[in-house]
């Protein structure tokens, strides 16, 4: 009977030793099958998801379920919720969202020295960044050192990852070459020149239908721009920044040894003068104020203008196709970029923006977008907006990929340009076209003539503490005043005497001295 039992008793253990091997190498097996499924190894990470924030100049933004979008996904192992916003009313919508404190895991801050985003960063509100760059070899080698520095914040420290554009490729103005054809004037190069053009544009009927209804500056005043551009934004500022010679709102003043001012440069008032005169000829909108960058974009597009402020990559994705259905006369190369005026033209800053993580993100999430952003970096992955999907968006023809703009533009390829970039591409002047070939050639051919004589914000990047405590309400100010003086409802002595009132003002002192120590500090004095 004893017997018996401690056999029944051996079986018992080998038939549950058995059983629990079963289920070990059952368990790997599932776990194995579930991998393959997923495509991947059994333990490699979920898709990460993420919700970002960022501009869109798109009218209709990409949709969840955007076929590049996927791709983009697939090949960063990914699941993002985009939340694309207009360049209309970004900055309305960024500071809403910051105070909120429902910040998404990745968001696009278009200045990152802004009141409200350096406060936040002040009080822990975002991710340092900073030991981590190194890390993540596109972050660290394929967003150029000037990106990196002029987006430091006060403490030195990068609070987030910058969005490369090329120093050479800053917007200035744009103008219609076919109407100056058509009128027998040549390409400006002063301002005075530039003056004599718009007024033809007004007054001699350049797009040859036989009716006055031209103006010639494709300008507004926006909210939006306060700091940008003497506060009177891209297009008005320039022609600020071209009476200045620097798009700073800072000027070294040798005698002085010190930082001045934007606003107290005499070159200001002339400026505010021109653009008076300017205004009351007829050479801009008359609702100035009222207009947003899509609708004075649009006064371009449907050949009512001929001068905007842009970038010369915009050609097609914003401007000619669209104008080509207005005017099937224009050429690319009619999209005619200036060099210089008055011998100026900005040098850029190196970035558009920058990418930043609130701190809520846990670290391990924190350094998971990090590796997302650096993988989208990869060439063929960046590719995918670039080009989109063969057999859809482009043909391998030579070996070479050639896409079809048409379908990128309705696919939102660009948009997604707004979260990832990359600028060290190799550019392939090769169009669709010989006709687009040929303005990609010009295109290049001034940035290269730019960057021979084109001027840094010499104080991008510096700080001052008094300058954050103040500038919000002053440039509001300015810009106001700004406004009113050129669409002639204050007088230019007006402006005289609020510049009286800069220049006694202890804060706009301080705020000198912080920025003359700072610029000092930087370059080693």
């Amino acid at each position: 009977m004893q017997k018996v039992e401690k056999r029944n008793t051996r079986n018992l253990a080998w038939i549950i030793l058995v059983v629990m091997t079963m289920s070990v190498v059952l368990s790997a097996c599932g776990s194995k099958e579930e991998g393959q499924v997923n495509g991947s190894s059994g333990n490699a990470e979920n898709p990460l998801e993420v919700s970002i924030m960022t501009i869109t100049p798109s009218a209709v933004p990409a949709a969840d379920d955007n076929v590049i979008k996927r791709a983009i996904e697939e090949a960063t192992n990914s699941k993002m919720n985009i939340q694309w916003v207009s360049n209309n009313i970004y900055g309305d919508k960024l500071n809403l969202t910051l105070a909120s404190g429902d910040i998404p895991d990745l968001i696009m801050i278009n200045n990152p020295f802004g009141s409200t985003f350096t406060k936040m960063v002040k009080q822990g509100a975002f991710w340092d960044i900073t030991p981590y760059i190194k890390d993540y070899p596109n972050l660290s080698g394929g967003i150029p050192d000037i990106a990196w520095d002029t987006t430091k914040a006060a403490d030195g420290r990068n609070y987030g990852i910058p969005r490369p554009r090329p120093v050479t490729g800053d917007s200035f103005f744009i103008i219609r070459k076919d109407w100056l054809d058509r009128l027998n004037m040549q390409v400006p190069e002063t301002t005075d020149e530039l003056f004599k053009v718009m007024e033809a544009f007004v007054e001699r009927d350049p797009d040859g239908n036989g009716i006055k209804d031209t103006t010639a500056l494709a300008a507004y005043i926006s909210p939006d721009d306060l700091g940008w551009g003497g506060n009177l934004g891209p297009v008005l500022g320039a022609i600020e920044s071209s009476f200045i010679g620097t798009h700073s709102n800072w000027k070294w003043d040798e005698s002085q040894e010190k930082l001045v001012y934007r606003e107290l440069l005499p070159e200001v008032k002339e400026s505010l003068q021109y653009l008076t005169k300017a205004y009351s000829s007829g050479m801009m909108p008359e609702d100035l104020l009222s207009l947003k960058l899509t609708q004075a974009r649009e006064l371009f597009k449907r050949n009512q203008a001929g001068i905007i402020v842009d970038k010369t990559g915009t050609m097609r994705k914003i401007y000619a196709d669209d104008l080509k259905k207005v005017d099937p006369s224009f050429k690319y190369t009619d999209f005619y970029p200036l060099t210089n005026l008055n011998g100026y033209n900005p040098k850029g800053s190196g970035y558009n923006g920058i990418l930043a993580i609130p701190a809520s993100v846990p670290e391990e999430k924190m350094k998971r977008i990090l590796q997302l952003v650096d993988t989208w970096m990869n060439p063929e992955v960046f590719e995918i907006q670039k080009f989109g999907i063969e057999g859809t968006h482009y043909e391998v023809i030579d070996g070479k990929k050639v896409a079809s703009s048409e379908k990128l533009t309705a696919d939102n390829a660009s948009d997604f340009n707004h979260i990832v970039n990359v600028i060290d591409l190799p550019w392939d002047t090769t169009g669709e076209t010989d006709e687009e070939t040929q303005a990609q050639e010009l295109f290049k051919k001034v940035e290269a003539e730019r960057d021979k004589t084109s001027v840094a914000d010499l104080a991008a990047g510096l700080q001052s503490e008094t300058g954050q405590k103040v500038l919000p309400e002053l440039n509001k100010k300015i810009q106001d005043l700004k406004a009113k003086i050129i669409l002639g409802r204050e007088p230019i002595e007006a402006w005289d005497a609020f510049v009286e009132t800069l220049r006694n003002d202890p804060n706009v002192q301080a705020m000198s001295d912080e920025m003359t120590e700072a610029y000092k500090k930087r370059n080693g004095q």
